[in-house]
């Protein structure tokens, strides 16, 4: 039975946005970014419909198993390395390749009997100060990391920009000398740039590049819609009209009474709430498309609904197609009126929603 709300995914804008990147990288390596279930989109689905990238990144060990898994055959870098020895094995037994950033994970390394097996990523702490190594001790990790009979050689390095989504910030061009003075004389690929750096830092490509959100066509700036960068969005997220109602002047809307009727219209109930990953915070005013027109969010966001107003749309009716976000609905605009930002809304929508692809609109 097909669902009320669903996601739909246009997997020919992730494999256009995908070119994008490499318009902006043409020297560059792409490590596509697929963490936390592809930034909600489906991580073996977007890993299938980014095979043209030339690795993927993923955060945990767990994830990059299950890629191995339903057989994807490039390379799969582990952004937060490992723990403890077991998962040290599953990254050798999976051939994932691991970020090192911190001490604990070189005495696991130390201590493991293969040989050449393994190959690493030295994260540097360039001003992130998250995961990684400070300048100051790259050399002595290093050599540690050169002894080591376990791991390929070379090694490679990899870094984070704080704030590369500032286009005037000070800091980014810092912290990208930071990691090249220090990676200066040492073989071994280099990553530094995430979306950000690749579209406002020409300094932060590299060997490789990350993209994370502008392959899903989200824009990683405050103030501007992936469409305006060049990018399609791949996901939209639908639901329908299922009341049509009058309220008159005085009466009030959804929980806490905190819309008040100015004047009589005509209110709209759609089957979409927070237990669906519609943000709860949505102000009154959050634009919604009813049949491919805006109306304005009135009242809270309740669990399974949301309320609109239809004063422009008179002949709407219950059944009719709501887009909550989408073409001609930016995600971004979204998260604004939400006081978030895009990336908690698409890693948001729950298992509730049936996920579709835009060519078939199968269940996926």
């Amino acid at each position: 039975m097909p669902a009320t709300a669903y996601a739909e995914i246009n997997l020919d804008a992730a494999r256009h946005n995908l070119l994008k990147v490499r318009s902006c990288a043409p020297k560059a390596k792409i490590m596509a970014v697929i963490k936390a279930n592809a930034y909600g989109h489906g991580l073996l689905r977007m890993a299938n419909a980014l095979d043209n990238a030339d690795a993927f990144a993923v955060a945990r060990v767990d994830e990059g198993v299950r890629l191995r898994q339903a057989g994807i055959k490039q390379r799969i870098a582990v952004l937060q390395g490992f723990t403890d020895a077991e998962e040290l094995q599953h990254l050798i037994d999976y051939q994932l390749e691991a970020v090192v950033h911190y001490y604990h994970q070189l005495d696991i390394i130390e201590s493991w009997q293969g040989q050449d097996t393994l190959r690493v990523w030295l994260k540097i702490d360039t001003g992130m100060n998250r995961l990684g190594f400070k300048v100051a001790d790259v050399e002595a990790v290093y050599q540690r990391l050169r002894q080591c009979k376990a791991i390929k050689q070379p090694i490679n390095f990899i870094t984070h920009l704080a704030s590369a989504d500032d286009k005037a910030s000070v800091f980014t061009p810092q912290q990208i000398k930071l990691f090249n003075g220090a990676v200066a004389l040492y073989e071994g690929g280099r990553s530094i740039a995430n979306s950000a750096g690749i579209l406002a830092w020409q300094d932060a490509i590299s060997d490789w590049v990350r993209p994370g959100i502008m392959l899903y066509g989200i824009s990683p700036f405050p103030d501007s819609a992936g469409i305006k960068l060049g990018l399609d969005p791949v996901m939209s997220l639908h639901s329908k009209l299922i009341a049509v109602k009058p309220v008159v002047q005085g009466e009030t809307v959804g929980y806490g009474n905190s819309w008040v009727c100015d004047k009589t219209t005509t209110l709209g109930v759609v089957a979409i709430g927070y237990g669906d990953g519609y943000p709860r915070y949505a102000k009154s005013g959050t634009p919604v498309l009813v049949n491919g027109r805006r109306v304005p969010l009135i009242g809270r966001v309740s669990m399974d609904m949301i309320t609109v107003d239809l004063a422009t749309q008179p002949d709407a009716k219950p059944g009719d197609k709501i887009t909550l976000w989408g073409n001609g609905l930016p995600v971004e605009e979204i998260a604004d009126y939400a006081d978030t930002i895009p990336y908690t809304l698409v890693c948001g929508v729950t298992q509730r929603v049936q996920f579709v692809e835009k060519s078939t609109l199968r269940e996926i």
